[in-house]
């Protein structure tokens, strides 16, 4: 435990009046330094801690040291994952780097939180990721619409922000963190050449890592156009970017944003890969210096919906990839992928590259000559009933690829996960993993790059946290993944049985639960789900929260926020 300064650490009051009155009680730790009465606390568990917490003001002021609690971050949640990298202790790695350390330690991930210094709270981050483990949380609801949305709304979220579209509102950004709030609207009206019959059809917010204070957001339409809007975080206020006319290739299904080069799908199977000049520069209600550079385009007779695009950049190259759903004969439903590899300096398209998920139960159209022997022997339909139940897969619902994970989810109850394996050379699909738990059709998953998911079903009254990260090639993921360990169940009643570090933990998540911030909030031993008809399959989750679209009985749309903070 590092020494501190007296004045880093917190005046306590010592209980005086209690010791007098009792001649027998000897008060020994109180004598102590801080430093020895942290380093004893350091060897306590959790359970323990939190009982300190308790006994006084000197003990709570303590077992609240973030030092403490930074410790037992690194020991619950990174070390195991550290320990898990392929050779890392045959690697020559000093063994101490898996062990906590302030300045040896290895955080992968979550790096971030060390660069803040004394500005992150580690007990709040213990706490947090404890609530993910165990899927408690509190529940509030935000009403966006009285009246279902033709086409259905698109939502996308970033950092705490959620960006909705469609053609009644326009497109709103929604704050979820601290005081819910509506941040900005934009009314596509206002966009050049803007066509009202014309609904949007697909959002996208940028990926790359820009201006902090700002997010692009890029809005395809249903008659090809398509445009990116600014919001200003500071001002509270959208500005348009750019206007991109109608096209003739049709409604664009898909689209993906990394400053400075965007991709788009349409439903007529075109891939487009655009680069801008000056996208990330701030905007101030004025378009951006001319319009994009068309790198490349590419059609595809072979791309099903459900799909989903994204734009991921490397060391020398940027990977423009798409992943889609695949039919194939008796096997059903799996899923392909094709990855463009563009150089970033000439846009010069390097390779491009396809793979698919079959499996062995795949055949082709026409039969071999044995396999046709096989079934004219047999009695009809009798080779289908060969093929392997598990291995058949219905149409997706829906799709999620954050590299290197592939997450499906189907209409019997299941999801699949694959793994793609992209090198300078090869380009992979792992066979798909069979995930069980849900009790009715999943309609909505994502997946985060940690392999931290979520998955909905479609009445919305049942959301599970999988974590999947490393896949299932170890024998404890194997056996997690039958003795279906391997997932976590959200419930809205969650929180009245919430397991939680802190001894007062009940009261402050009822007064969250309670809150007027929205008018809506839930009340103990109400669902979310009871004024719930069905869930549009978005869902979408960030570091302390996740959101859910639904839609009424009556009509209505709201997003479901479920806050593990």
């Amino acid at each position: 435990m590092p020494k501190r300064k007296a004045s880093d650490v917190l005046e306590v009051v010592r209980e005086d009046k209690r010791v007098k009155s009792d001649p027998l009680f000897t008060d020994r730790f109180s004598h102590l330094s801080h430093e020895i009465t942290l380093r004893v606390l350091s060897f306590l568990p959790v359970p323990d801690l939190i009982v300190c917490h308790r006994v006084s003001r000197h003990f709570h002021a303590l077992s609240a040291d973030s030092q403490l609690w930074k410790a037992l971050y690194y020991n619950r949640y990174v070390r195991p994952r550290a320990s898990r990298i392929p050779g890392i202790r045959e690697s020559g790695v000093p063994a101490d780097s898996l062990y906590f350390s302030s300045k040896l330690s290895r955080w992968l991930d979550d790096e971030g939180l060390v660069r803040r210094g004394k500005d992150t709270n580690w007990k709040r981050q213990y706490k947090l990721r404890h609530n993910w483990s165990n899927g408690s949380c509190a529940v509030s609801e935000i009403p966006i619409s009285e009246q279902p949305s033709v086409p259905p709304i698109l939502v996308q979220m970033n950092e705490s922000t959620i960006f909705l579209a469609d053609q009644t509102d326009g497109l709103r950004a929604w704050s979820i963190q601290g005081a819910r709030k509506l941040l900005a609207t934009f009314d596509f009206a206002s966009t050049p050449g803007y066509d009202r019959t014309s609904p949007p059809t697909s959002l996208a917010v940028d990926t790359a890592a820009g201006n902090p204070e700002t997010r692009n957001v890029a809005i395809g339409f249903q008659n090809g156009s398509f445009c990116i809007v600014q919001l200003d975080l500071t001002r509270s206020t959208f500005a348009r970017k750019y206007s991109h006319p109608a096209s003739s290739n049709g409604m664009l299904g898909a689209i993906a944003l990394s400053s400075p080069y965007l991709s788009t799908m349409t439903a007529t199977q075109l891939l487009s890969f655009y680069k801008f000049k000056d996208l990330e520069e701030p905007s101030q209600d004025k378009d951006i210096r001319g319009p994009p550079r068309l790198l490349h385009s590419l059609h595809s007779n072979t791309v099903w919906p459900p799909l989903t695009l994204s734009i991921r950049p490397s060391t020398d190259s940027i990977l423009v990839a798409i992943a889609y759903a695949l039919p194939t004969y008796l096997s059903g439903w799996t899923v392909g992928i094709q990855e463009m590899r563009v150089c970033p300096d000439t846009g010069d398209l390097l390779s491009s590259r396809l793979a698919s998920a079959i499996d062995q139960q795949y055949r082709s159209l026409m039969f071999p000559q044995s396999m046709t022997a096989q079934a004219n022997a047999a009695p009809p339909f009798s080779y289908f009933g060969n093929v392997e139940a598990n291995q058949i897969h219905s149409k997706p619902t829906s799709l999620s690829y954050t590299h290197p994970y592939l997450l499906v989810s189907h209409p019997d109850n299941t999801l699949t996960l694959y793994l793609v394996s992209s090198t300078n050379d090869t380009l992979a699909i792992s066979p798909g993993n069979r995930l069980w738990g849900h009790t009715s059709s999943v309609s909505g998953a994502h997946v985060g790059g940690r392999g931290k998911a979520i998955s909905v079903s479609s009445r919305g009254d049942e959301l599970r946290v999988w974590e999947l990260e490393g896949g299932f090639t170890s024998a404890s993921a194997k056996r997690k993944l039958q003795a279906g360990g391997l997932s976590v169940q959200i419930r809205p009643e969650a929180i009245r049985r919430r397991s939680s570090i802190h001894g007062n933990e009940s009261k402050s998540e009822s007064g969250v639960a309670k809150g007027s911030s929205l008018g809506l909030a839930l009340k103990y031993g109400r669902s979310v789900s009871e004024d719930t008809s069905m869930i549009r399959g978005w869902v979408g989750f960030d570091e302390e929260n996740v959101v859910v679209l639904k839609e009424k009985t009556c009509g209505g749309q709201s997003l479901v926020v479920y806050d593990f903070a």
